[in-house]
């Protein structure tokens, strides 16, 4: 049954597609019959049957939503096959009549397999509430429908497909159906020259990491009797052919993670893209990458190396300091997401790499408590990014733009989506009583075990790494606190916002609504979902954790009870009575009783929205400190006038903030390609002589290498 439910998943997913595809077919007889009516009846006279309201008949609501319930339900059976694989600790395998002749698809379902389900389930369940209303919003002509849901199936039933997928080639079918379908979703909008680009420079990434994969692959099959999983994983490497693996591992699936410096599609193709399939790649698609690394690292190498784990390590702290940082300088709300996407997935390749180190150096507990964290981390980032995204869809749905500088006072006006904004802002940052703080707790935890180690190199490493997660932490709730402010607080910057109202879509609100929820029920009861992750160690490397006495629904304690522990229920009743003891003293007194008042103005006479912060102006002290991070071109430019040009008419502020990778490392791939494509631009001549040479001197080549 677990494994037909997961099946059910994929196919569902399919469903949904085909569905929409039907649409665009149905979409073509109306057009036909448009045409018929035009061209053989005069206006007015044709037959109501042929003619009769031939607009109106355009996708029909219901069948749209049909659409996202074929989805939803995708979503919900991947739920309850994770949960069941989960929760029986068991391995299902299986073969699909399809592949190669001498190579069916074999399909492997377990612990780890049943986690990431889960992670899809919950995110394509939330999504499948909050699409209809989303994707009304576009006009039917210049975005077809058809064309989000087709590709919109395809892409959920690709990554269920990877999760599945149990031999080299199965794999990377499903990788690429996943890659090629989210390249059409990020270029859906593309009469934009920038959505175009993003989508090209998305696809070019994803093919180039696909080629590492393959590669990756490559070296465990030359060592092996097969492509299948179990012939991979009794391959007998050597160090030096395991490093060569693992490095094409991690640049094929951390460039798809996007961590730092293979990154730069993140930030360029998430906010293109509609607003729930941002939040599916931000949220899902890059813990598929996760995955990918996990299983070739952990299950189909076998023994890691401490080395493997350093370079996990320094790359994830790089990356999760650069993200941040690199987030902070954003004034696009959906960009300022994607870079905290490339800060997460730091964090969690930090913790992976502690687990490898655990684990090479002979902590079995104490790898498997960092390698929790990981996933504890994975999980709930898809929670909290998914909310984002798809708050974010709202206030842009709402409001038209994605500048936060032309935001404000939508607290007033939305103040629904402002409470989901707020959950999802506070879980991002790591604040108690909501999910994000747990997984960074266990990660510090695991960082704090590094006394155990004999290597002084990596018993000073690891406390700088962990002071960088903490610095962390501390920039993503500075820059969080500059999102919620700048979009919600103050006075409304534009007409956009001062017209806005709550959006009346009840399902776009559900789903927020759904993973608020959860972000706060796993913060208060992390014991649920650890417990099942636990599961998954215990599958994958052989142990539990240190303490599993001390993981109950009422504490964590993940070394031991003396050391450190965390009791999330008790905190919310403590939070609770200061909450009440407070309220009732403020207003017990009556000089100290809460009132309302107009904000000072200084003596000005009135505030306007001119007066308030603006994103550059509030991360001017960071961009301060942290100046060579960036590449900043920052430059005042003043409009003279007057005798002699003496008078100031008008003074221009111009910021502008890059990335390094651009201009360090891709700009030079891109010139010197482009050299290269000169020179071998000269071999065309345009002599049938010339041409016939060269064949000639190639079938030469060829019988020699031949024979």
């Amino acid at each position: 049954m677990i494994l037909i439910s997961a099946y059910c998943a994929v196919l569902l997913s399919f469903a949904s597609g085909l569905l929409a595809l039907l649409m665009n077919r149905r979409d073509m007889l109306l057009a036909v019959k448009r045409y018929a009516v035009k061209t053989f009846f005069k206006a007015g006279h044709g037959p109501d049957w042929l003619g009769k309201n031939l607009e109106e008949q355009r996708f029909p609501p219901f069948l749209r939503f049909s659409v996202f319930v074929l989805l939803g339900l995708s979503g919900v059976f991947a739920v309850l096959a994770g949960l069941g694989v989960l929760i029986g600790k068991t391995v299902i395998t299986d073969q699909i009549s399809l592949g190669l002749p001498w190579l069916p698809w074999h399909v492997r379902f377990d612990s780890l397999s049943g986690f990431f389900f889960l992670i899809i389930g919950i995110a394509v369940s939330a999504v499948s509430l909050y699409g209809p209303g989303y994707a009304n919003s576009y006009d039917e002509n210049r975005h077809p429908f058809a064309v989000l849901g087709l590709f919109t199936g395809l892409f959920v039933a690709g990554m269920l497909l990877v999760l599945l997928a149990d031999d080299a080639f199965f794999f990377m079918i499903a990788w690429e159906l996943m890659s090629v379908a989210s390249y059409f979703l990020v270029a859906f909008q593309h009469e934009n020259p920038a959505n175009r680009r993003a989508a090209f420079i998305y696809l070019l990434m994803a093919e180039v990491g696909a080629l590492a994969i393959i590669l990756g692959f490559g070296v465990l099959a030359a060592f092996s009797d097969g492509f299948t999983f179990d012939a991979l994983r009794e391959a007998k490497l050597s160090t030096t052919w395991a490093g060569i693996a693992f490095m094409l591992a991690l640049l094929g699936f951390g460039m798809k993670a996007g961590i730092v410096p293979v990154h730069v599609w993140l930030p360029e193709a998430h906010p293109v893209a509609p607003s729930h399939i941002s939040a599916l790649m931000s949220g899902v698609m890059l813990k598929v990458a996760v995955y990918g690394l996990i299983r070739f690292c952990f299950d189909l190498l076998g023994e890691v190396h401490w080395q493997w784990g350093v370079v996990l390590l320094v790359l994830g702290a790089v990356s999760a300091l650069g993200g941040i940082l690199y987030a902070m300088m954003q004034p696009n709300l959906k960009r300022l997401l994607a870079y905290s996407s490339v800060e997460n997935i730091g964090i969690i390749f930090m913790v992976l790499g502690l687990s490898m180190i655990f684990m090479a150096n002979g902590h079995p507990q104490l790898a498997a408590l960092g390698f929790l964290a990981a996933l504890l981390h994975a999980f709930n980032h898809a929670l909290f990014k998914n909310l984002l995204f798809l708050g974010a869809g709202i206030i842009h749905h709402q409001t038209h733009q994605l500048n936060i500088d032309m935001m404000g006072g939508l607290i007033n006006k939305m103040p629904k989506t402002s409470m989901l904004f707020l959950i999802g802002c506070m879980s991002i940052s790591s604040l108690p009583l909501f999910n994000g703080f747990v997984s960074e707790w266990l990660a510090f935890q695991t960082a704090l075990q590094v006394d155990v180690l004999d290597n002084g190199v990596l018993r000073s490493l690891i406390p700088v790494a962990a002071a960088a997660l903490a610095l962390t932490a501390a920039l993503a709730a500075a820059c969080f606190v500059k999102v919620f402010g700048l979009i919600f607080l103050g006075l409304p910057r534009s007409q956009h916002c001062e017209k806005a109202h709550e959006i009346q879509d009840k399902g776009m609100l559900a789903g927020p609504s759904l993973l608020a929820g959860l972000c706060f029920l796993f913060g208060i009861f992390p014991g649920l979902i650890i417990g099942l992750i636990n599961n998954v160690a215990g599958q994958l490397l052989g142990e539990t954790l240190p303490n599993d006495a001390a993981l109950s629904w009422l504490w964590l304690a993940p070394v031991s009870s003396q050391q450190a522990s965390y009791a999330p229920p008790l905190v919310l009743i403590g939070a609770l009575i200061a909450g009440c003891i407070s309220f009732w003293y403020l207003r017990r007194n009556p000089a100290t009783a809460l009132r309302t008042a107009e904000t000072w103005d200084c003596g000005f006479g009135g505030l306007t929205s001119k007066m308030q912060y603006t994103s550059s102006a509030f991360t001017m002290p960071f961009r301060r400190i942290f100046r060579s991070v960036w590449i900043i071109d920052e430059r005042i430019e003043k409009d003279m006038q007057g005798a002699m040009n003496q008078d100031v008419a008008a003074v221009h502020y111009h910021l502008e903030v890059q990335d390094h990778s651009w201009p360090r490392l891709y700009e030079p791939i891109e010139h010197a390609v482009n050299r290269l494509a000169k020179l071998v631009g000269r071999i065309q001549t345009g002599n049938i002589r010339v041409y016939l040479g060269y064949s000639f001197v190639t079938l030469i080549i060829m019988l020699w290498v031949i024979s």
